[in-house]
């Protein structure tokens, strides 16, 4: 992964108190990761940085759409995705970043790389399952869904088809236990 400068925040020359800061996200932010998953983005990221005078809070939140494929009929359509998370940054001996909410920082430390963070919080508001709108409410038509839905009507007719061939003795068989 290489590192961008403009997701570089210099903390150690802030005031006390809250800053604002405002990222624009499209594909070419996805590609730094090598993550092609998205046929187009555009995301706005606001990132609140509370400095403290022994640790910083950063709070996220992002709200845009990805262009991605359906999962059922391939179709390329705008998922609205949207999300927060809070990250808290301390001072320590070593760098640790095990915990997802915590981040210990050494010392000597004055900037945080907010990349990572702005990455794995977009990516993981994209549900698993990523079904078109159009399938939803019945109004998106493709060669796709009508086969499926042929497929379907067929199940259902040989279910029928199976109920009338059921032999005669199985009913004996049946009044038997209701008998009890």
């Amino acid at each position: 992964m290489k590192k961008t400068k403009e997701f570089l925040i210099p903390f150690i020359g802030l005031k006390l108190g809250k800053h604002h800061f405002e990222y624009q996200i499209n594909n070419s932010f996805f590609e730094i990761f090598d993550y092609n998953e998205y046929q187009d983005s555009n995301i706005k990221v606001n990132v609140v940085l509370e400095k403290k005078s022994t640790l910083l809070e950063l709070s996220f939140k992002h709200k845009g759409i990805v262009n991605v494929p359906c999962d059922l009929t391939s179709e390329d359509f705008d998922l609205p995705v949207k999300g927060k998370m809070k990250l808290i940054v301390r001072f320590g001996e070593n760098f640790n970043n095990d915990n997802e909410e915590l981040l210990i920082l050494p010392h000597g430390e004055f900037e945080i790389d907010i990349a990572q963070y702005i990455y794995e919080m977009i990516v993981l508001s994209v549900p698993l399952r990523r079904v078109h709108p159009g399938v939803k409410d019945g109004s998106l038509k493709t060669e796709v869904l009508t086969k499926l839905n042929e497929l379907i009507v067929k199940e259902e007719k040989k279910e029928n088809k199976q109920e009338e061939n059921i032999d005669p003795r199985w009913d004996k068989l049946k009044q038997l236990l209701t008998d009890k």
